[in-house]
């Protein structure tokens, strides 16, 4: 890199625009790897298109942006961090807790130059000159990575039912500010007072030491008066905590001011004095921690290198690279003995002929990205900026003393693979298995749309197997079976509440602590225990003689409606198996997580020979085929969605038809319009289309159409997804995946004999799997708390992925440590999904 006072080239910089409130400004780190700017060489941002790039000698991405986009100025970043002072003053005011209040002026210094890499293809050359707007602009832009977070961790509170037809039954002034206490006790803070009659009582205890003895809540089971507001919370603008204890959730009241006035309470006159349950949630999530200390007290051995990189806040997403297709197919078998500075081949290519504009828009670039990060061991290394250990050379050391690693923020991976989604593209938590589901369907999207449909190695596919459904009229006693294309299998759990004192006699009753591991729910006096079941009574309820379900059914054979008996089975098995163990309730209609312990078999060794489905059998008469007839259908509905509605209670019909009417937006989406709908005369008459041979469908948009052709598929194949779903493209991608033989023709399909559908997995016995890694959840609900993993890694070179043996790791967010005996028999048996490797 050359420094010069001029540049031939330094007009061209007057024609250049600051970023707009609407771009993302890639300052804090490269988009291609997760090289950032407080390294030694900072990172380039693009004048032009705000793309960053580092400098890497090895990897060379700013240079090759500059030759792929033709745009030839940066600006250098760097950061470092400033001397910290012991007698910083306190706040004179209590700030909200937000994540945009944090100002980065306050702790870090940066250094910012302009270069021209016009003057210098190799390294850019420095120039002097003054473009303060294009530096404010640059630096006073809320980046790429706090934007999506600003964003995401906006939360949509709506009113419910209660909230906008709420009835007030007394009305006088509550005591002022300072006077006020619950009705039932001391307390005078964390107070909610009830909008229906006035009541004062306090709230629950809250994470942070908030006391609270819910006096509040008895309230409601007395009087039955759902809403309530928490006072502190109350601004001038008229926003404050509004709960629904009928509902169970946060609330908005649109009448809110009117409702307060009613006990002599002026909103504009109010000040916040209290952290709202926003606040305390990301406070408490920020926090949440698994334990990293040892039996004796000692923290746990932190581990660094290939393999053990920690992603902060994404704590479960190591289990995916930790696959051995994974890491082939997004970085390469490595060498052994190679540096940290090994490229993967197939991603240095992917970078010189990527067509997206930026690194940031492309899912395959974020792929090689983040498998980079995780398995060269370039940013697994110790943080510089900790805490230093007491010089007690008797005392233990500690978590708060452990030399953890910064970790990584894959905050652009993240918002990519969200983008669009309700759930996904905000902060809340989310549901691990519904998180894996939506990526594996993301990663096959693009795949296919970039291979034209043509793919050689699909690493999805080793999840993927055929779930074997066989339906028996119990009239004429013929048969239908039916295959469906699955990648989680998802297990009810039997739960039995334990009484007080009452010992735990199921399947892990002799083992050392069973029914009573996991963490403690804070928000409920007492812990709930369950009774042990084992991982086999599960599979046995779901794919077992157990697991065969009686159900109504309109038979095709003539036999009118009559009781069916369906069972499922593998049809194939799959190389990696995931299990989800639902170990929730619905409780007032939000799903509650049960801690129930579920015990693995011996050596966490699975067999699974006696699960195998075998299709059609000798002797069998199967019922007639009504696919192929112009009659009215059923759309195409989430079948995994579908299972979870049917398991909180919802009856089948109107759980088809909530995924149909919210376009398949999942589970959590369905229920929502479940409620609002539960009194609708037709909730439970099935929702029908003209079935695709009728031609009374209406011509699929042209649009629609080119879109789906843009992802490999033919013009006849999109028109017919688009018309067997109402012109619906989300569900119309899924049709398509869900048919790859379906040629898109109107005419009848081949039969069974001219062609058959290719299942992925296999059906080779034996099939025997071995547990390779387990997801755990702490918090009360499926939808709050935190997620850590524990992944069997290989002993030596985590790579070296023909190492049968290996020991366990704790992924708990940056902080990745050797886990100890006991936290890996105990978290095992509360986990909430398990990945299983085929021997």
């Amino acid at each position: 890199m050359s420094t010069s006072v001029t540049c031939p080239h330094a007009h061209d910089i007057s024609g250049f625009r600051e970023p707009k409130l609407s771009q993302s400004v890639h300052r804090e780190e490269c988009t291609q790897c997760f090289d950032n700017q407080d390294g030694p060489t900072g990172i380039d941002v693009c004048l032009v298109c705000f793309n960053g790039s580092c400098l890497d000698s090895d990897r060379h991405h700013t240079r090759n942006h500059v030759l792929r986009s033709g745009h030839s100025f940066t600006l250098n970043v760097k950061r470092t961090p400033k001397k910290k002072t012991s007698n910083r003053e306190p706040p004179a005011k209590m700030k909200k807790l937000a994540i945009d209040e944090e100002h980065e002026e306050d702790k870090y210094e940066h250094a910012t130059v302009f270069k021209c890499w016009k003057c210098d293809l190799q390294g850019g050359k420095e120039i002097a000159i003054d473009t303060k707007r294009l530096t404010d602009g640059v630096m006073l832009s809320l980046s790429s990575a706090r934007q999506s977070e600003v964003k995401a961790w906006e939360e949509e509170i709506t009113a419910c039912e209660h909230t906008l037809c709420l009835e007030q039954f007394q009305s006088g002034a509550i005591p002022q500010e300072g006077l006020a206490h619950c009705a039932s006790c001391e307390l005078t803070s964390n107070l909610w007072l009830c909008l229906a009659c006035g009541a004062l009582g306090c709230g629950r205890a809250q994470f942070g030491g908030t006391g609270g003895n819910g006096h509040a809540l008895a309230h409601f089971n007395t009087t039955q008066h759902p809403v309530c507001v928490k006072l502190g919370t109350i601004t001038p603008e008229g926003g404050a905590d509004v709960y629904c204890y009928a509902c169970n959730d946060a609330r908005v009241d649109p009448e809110l001011v009117t409702h307060l006035s009613t006990f002599g309470i002026n909103v504009a006159a109010q000040k916040k004095t209290e952290k709202s349950m926003t606040e305390l949630q990301i406070e408490q999530n920020l926090l949440f921690d698994f334990s990293l200390t040892a039996e004796d007290g000692s923290a746990l051995q932190p581990i660094f290198g290939p393999g053990a990189t920690g992603l902060s806040n994404l704590g479960n997403r190591h289990t995916l690279f930790s696959l051995p297709l994974f890491q082939i197919r997004y970085y390469g078998k490595r060498p052994s003995g190679t540096s940290s500075a090994y490229i993967s081949p197939t991603a240095a290519a992917h970078w010189e002929n990527c067509t997206q504009a930026l690194p940031a828009d492309c899912l395959e670039c974020q792929m090689y990205k983040l498998a980079d990060g995780l398995l060269s061991g370039r940013y697994s290394k110790p943080h510089s900026d900790h805490e230093q250990a007491p010089t007690d050379a008797l005392a233990h050391p500690t978590p708060e003393h452990t030399l953890w690693q910064a970790g990584l923020k894959p905050a652009g991976f993240k918002a990519l693979v969200g983008k669009g989604h309700a759930e996904f593209s905000t902060m809340r938590q989310q549901d691990a298995e519904e998180f894996f589901s939506h990526l594996l369907t993301v990663l096959r999207r693009f795949n296919h749309q970039n291979t034209r449909g043509v793919s050689e190695s699909e690493p999805t596919e080793t999840f993927a197997f055929g779930l074997e459904q066989r339906l028996q009229c119990q009239s004429c006693h013929r048969v239908r079976y039916r295959v469906d294309t699955m990648d989680v299998l998802s297990l009810g759990v039997p739960a039995h509440e334990l009484a007080d004192g009452e010992a735990d006699t199921g399947a892990g009753a002799g083992e050392q602590g069973a029914g009573t591991v996991g963490a403690p729910d804070e928000s409920s006096p007492a812990k709930k225990r369950y009774r042990s079941v084992s991982l086999e009574q599960c599979l046995n309820l779901l794919l077992g003689p157990s697991g065969q379900e009686a159900l109504e059914y309109q038979c095709e054979g003539g036999c009118g409606k009559v009781n069916a008996v369906r069972q499922m089975q593998f049809s194939t098995f799959p190389d990696v198996l995931v299990l989800h163990a639902k170990k929730f309730q619905l409780v007032n209609w939000v799903p509650t997580k049960l801690d129930i312990p579920v015990i693995l078999p011996e050596n966490d060794e699975l067999n699974l020979d006696k699960y195998l489905g075998h299709g059609l059998q000798s002797g069998e008469v199967e019922l007639p085929d009504s696919s192929n007839t112009s009659a009215p259908s059923q759309p195409e509905v989430d079948a995994e969605a579908l299972s979870q509605l049917e398991a909180m209670g919802f009856p089948a019909v109107s759980s088809r038809n909530a995924l149909i009417s919210t376009g398949n937006a999942g589970a959590e989406v369905a229920m929502e319009w479940l409620i609002m709908h539960m009194e609708d005369p037709d909730i439970n008459i099935p929702i029908q289309t003209a079935g695709s041979g009728s031609g009374n469908a209406p011509e699929p948009p042209a649009e629609q159409v080119a879109m789906l052709a843009d992802m490999g598929f033919t013009n006849a194949q999109a028109k017919k997804a688009l018309r067997e779903t109402d012109g619906n493209v989300e569900r119309a991608v899924e049709w398509l995946f869900n048919h790859p033989d379906d040629t898109g023709e109107d005419s009848p399909p081949a039969t069974s004999s001219e062609t058959k559908k290719v299942q992925p997995g296999s059906s080779r016995l034996p099939a025997r799997y071995r547990l390779k890694a387990f997801i755990s959840h702490k918090g009360p609900s499926v939808h709050s708390g935190h997620y850590v993993a524990h992944i069997r890694t290989p002993r030596g070179d985590a790579m070296d992925v023909d190492d049968a043996v290996g020991d366990w790791m704790l992924f708990n967010d940056e902080k990745v440590v050797r886990a100890d005996e006991t936290s890996v028999r105990d978290l095992k048996k509360l986990a909430y999904m398990y990945v299983f490797e085929r021997e």
